[in-house]
C-alpha cells in the first residue's frame, strides 16, 4: 500500500495511507457513468424532435418526468441508504438505472404497452414516444437517485471534515467527465448505429463498475486495505467508536425530526436555487445551440466537451477553495460560506451570454461554461454542508431530502423553459426565451446564499440526534 505523512497536528506527524482516495476513484467514475447515461436524451434530442415530432413542451415534459421521479426518488434514497448501508445500496442503485438507460432503446414498444393499459382501463392514451421516454426516464431517475445521497456519505464515511469538501470536489468532477464523454461518444455512436445503440452501450458500462464496487468497498472499520493509521486519521475529527457501538448509538432520525433543524432547510433551499441551473444547462444546450445556430449532433461535440471541461476547473477548484479560508484562521462553516459567496458571483457572467450571442456561438458557450464550472464548484461546498453539520448516520437522509428539493425547483426550471421557447418561438422571439432563462440561471446562486446565509448564520453542528 502506498503511504503518506500527513500531518493532523502542527506538533504531530503521522503516517497514513491513501486508500481513502480509491474510495473516492470508485464514486468520481459512478458520477462519470450516472452522467453520461442522464445526457444521452438531450445529445439525441435534436434528432429524436424531428423523428418523433416533438414540441418543446413534449420535450420538457419527458425531461420533468426524469426530474420529478428524481425528486421524490431522493428522499427516500436517502433514508434506503441510510438503513441499507452505502455498499448495497450503491449496486442497487446502478442496477436500477443501467436498466432504465437501457429501457430508452426500447422507447416505442414500451410506449405502445403503456398506451394499450391506459385504454384499457379508460384513460386518454398519449403519443407513443413521449410514453415510452417517460417510461425510460422515470426508471433511470429512480436508480440514479441514489448515487450522490450514496457518495456523500461514502465521503463523510472514509475522509474527514478538511479534506471532505476537497474529496467531493473530486468525485463530483465525475459529472463534468460524463458531460464530455458523452458529446465526444453518443452522437457518433448514433451515427454509425442508431439512437438505440446510444442508449444500449451507455447504459450497459455500469454493470462494469459494479463489479469493482463490490470487489473494493467496505465501511472503513471492515476494510482488510485500510491501515492503522488511515483509520485514526479519518477518524480523527470525531470520537472513534466501533461499528457496533456506532450502530446502537444512531437511531434513525424521522423526516420530520430533520425538518425541525434550519440547517436542514438551508440546504434544501440551496438545492431547490440552484440544481435546476445545471440540468437547465445539460438537458437544454444542446436544442439551445441548435435552434440559435443551427448546429447538429456532430457540430456539437467540440463546444460542448469545451464547456463541460471548463466545468472539471469549478469542481475541484471549489472543493479546494474552503480550505483556503480554513489555512488563514476561519472554523469550517466561515471557510465554506464565504468560498460559496465568492462562487455565486462567477454565475453573473451568464446574463451577458444572450446579447453578445450575435458575435457566435463560442461566446455564449465560454460563458455559460464560466455558470456551469461555478455551479460544479457551488455544488461540492453546499453537499459537503451536510457532513459537517450532521452525525453520518443521517447525512443520507438530509442528502436525500436536499435532493429531492432540487429535482423541484429542476422540474419547475425545466417546465418554465419549455413553455417560455413554445411561446416566444411561435413570435418569433425565441431569443427572448432564452434570455429569460439565461437571467434566472445567473441570479439564482446569489439568492440562494443569501438565504442560506440567513437560516445558519454561524457553524451549529447538530449532536442530538
Amino acid at each position: 500500500m502506498n503511504q503518506q505523512v500527513m500531518t493532523r497536528a502542527p506538533e504531530q506527524a503521522t503516517v497514513v495511507g491513501r486508500y481513502r482516495w480509491t474510495i473516492c476513484a470508485l464514486l468520481f467514475f459512478a458520477t462519470t457513468i450516472n452522467y453520461l447515461d442522464r445526457q444521452v436524451l438531450s445529445l439525441l434530442a435534436p434528432v429524436l424532435t424531428k423523428e418523433f415530432g416533438w414540441s418543446n413542451t413534449d420535450y420538457a415534459n419527458i425531461t420533468a418526468t426524469f426530474q420529478f421521479v428524481y425528486a421524490i426518488s431522493m428522499l427516500f434514497a436517502g433514508r434506503v441508504i441510510d438503513r441499507m448501508g452505502t455498499k448495497r445500496a450503491y449496486v442497487l442503485a446502478i442496477i436500477v438505472w443501467s436498466l432504465g438507460a437501457i429501457a430508452h432503446a426500447y422507447a416505442i414498444a414500451i410506449g405502445t404497452a403503456v398506451n394499450s393499459v391506459l385504454t384499457t382501463v379508460g384513460l386518454a392514451a398519449v403519443p407513443v414516444s413521449i410514453a415510452g421516454f417517460m417510461v425510460g426516464r422515470a426508471v433511470l431517475a429512480l436508480g440514479e437517485a441514489g448515487n450522490f445521497p450514496a457518495a456523500i456519505k461514502a465521503t463523510a464515511e472514509y475522509f474527514p471534515k478538511r479534506e471532505r469538501s476537497f474529496a467531493t470536489g473530486i468525485f463530483n468532477s465525475g459529472a463534468n467527465v460524463g458531460a464530455v464523454l458523452a458529446p465526444l461518444s453518443v452522437p457518433l455512436i448514433a451515427e454509425y448505429w442508431g439512437w438505440q445503440a446510444a442508449f444500449i452501450a451507455v447504459g450497459a458500462v455500469g454493470f462494469i463498475w459494479m463489479g469493482l464496487w463490490i470487489w473494493l468497498y467496505d465501511t472503513p472499520e471492515r476494510q482488510r486495505r485500510l491501515g492503522k493509521g488511515e483509520l485514526a486519521y479519518i477518524n480523527s475529527d470525531a470520537p472513534v467508536v466501533s461499528a457496533a457501538a456506532a450502530s446502537a448509538a444512531a437511531p434513525k432520525a424521522s423526516w420530520f425530526k430533520l425538518l425541525g433543524y434550519r440547517q436542514t432547510w438551508a440546504f434544501a433551499f440551496g438545492k431547490f436555487m440552484t440544481d435546476g441551473v445545471w440540468w437547465f444547462f445539460l438537458f437544454w444546450l444542446p436544442k439551445y445551440m441548435s435552434a440559435q445556430y443551427g448546429l447538429s449532433g456532430p457540430d456539437m461535440v467540440v463546444p460542448l466537451a469545451v464547456l463541460y471541461s471548463m466545468t472539471m476547473i469549478g469542481s475541484v477548484g471549489g472543493g479546494w477553495l474552503p480550505t483556503w479560508f480554513l489555512d488563514r484562521g476561519y472554523n469550517i462553516y466561515q471557510g465554506r460560506m464565504r468560498a460559496m459567496l465568492l462562487i455565486a458571483l462567477f454565475p453573473l457572467v451568464v446574463l451577458a451570454a444572450q446579447p453578445l450571442g450575435y458575435l457566435g456561438y463560442w461566446v455564449p458557450v465560454i460563458l455559460i461554461g464560466v455558470g456551469a464550472s461555478a455551479h460544479q464548484a457551488w455544488s461540492a461546498n453546499l453537499f459537503t454542508t451536510v457532513s459537517d453539520m450532521f452525525p453520518k448516520h443521517s447525512v443520507g437522509s438530509v442528502v436525500g431530502i436536499g435532493g429531492m428539493a432540487g429535482g423541484l425547483g429542476g422540474v419547475l426550471l425545466t417546465k418554465l423553459g419549455g413553455a417560455l421557447f413554445d411561446h416566444y418561438g411561435a413570435l418569433g422571439q425565441l431569443q427572448t426565451g432564452y434570455m429569460i432563462m439565461f437571467s434566472i440561471c445567473a441570479l439564482a446562486y446569489l439568492v440562494a446564499w443569501c438565504v442560506m446565509k440567513a437560516l445558519v448564520p454561524a457553524h451549529r453542528e447538530i449532536t442530538n440526534l
